[in-house]
């Protein structure tokens, strides 16, 4: 499966921090349970390879990235937990040959115009413009357009239930990022029926 068709299996993709392993498979099942299934869990915990591992044994449904991969070593990592792709907050020239040559999947991180002429250099038609909020958010996806009409953009960083549907209103944005679906109070609290009903509320966001 390629990028494009990961970031159009739902309008937001929830960017996670997983500090418990064992939150885990109960979160992904959460997740899904209200139409999510698109996870990317980032590598900000010691524990995250080995929560992708347990969601990828657990819940066949999910469809597993990394996230915060920095690194070629992060890339092969990724490869190694069985994700099926990844995600980097930027992206250089041999972080995207890592990704390249391990067939993982990514979705590179740009936030200026040359940032999205590199990665179309390397063949990447789809990227992550990070932090969205940051960068402009949707008048400078409005302003990419022009200049890169057919490349399709995940936003995220700064993104919430209430700002998403004007970044899910442009053409050349695919899907959306976000860390409101897996709130940490209600991650620690095991109140997985909430994050499903975040979930659903969430895969609302466009028909």
């Amino acid at each position: 499966m390629s990028v494009t068709d990961i970031l159009r299996l739902g309008p937001v993709m929830p960017v996670l921090v997983i500090d418990a392993v064992e939150h885990a498979v109960p979160l992904a099942r959460a997740l899904v349970a209200g139409g999510v299934r698109v996870l990317e869990v980032t590598l900000r915990t010691p524990v995250a390879f080995d929560a992708v591992r347990a969601i990828r044994a657990a819940v066949p449904d999910a469809v597993v990235g990394v996230g915060t991969l920095t690194r070629p070593d992060d890339v092969a990592a990724a490869r190694a937990a069985g994700a099926a792709f990844g995600v980097s907050p930027g992206a250089y020239p041999a972080l995207l040959a890592a990704a390249a040559q391990a067939g993982l999947p990514l979705l590179p991180g740009t936030m200026t115009p040359s940032d999205v002429m590199t990665v179309r250099a390397a063949g990447y038609t789809a990227c992550k413009l990070f932090p969205a909020a940051q960068a402009g958010g949707v008048g400078m996806l409005k302003a990419m357009h022009g200049p890169f009409p057919d490349q399709l953009f995940c936003p995220t960083g700064g993104i919430d239930a209430a700002s998403a549907p004007g970044f899910l209103a442009l053409p050349n944005v695919a899907c959306v990022g976000g860390s409101w679906l897996a709130p940490k109070a209600l991650v620690q609290a095991g109140d997985w029926p909430a994050i499903t009903a975040l979930a659903q509320a969430a895969s609302a966001l466009r028909a």
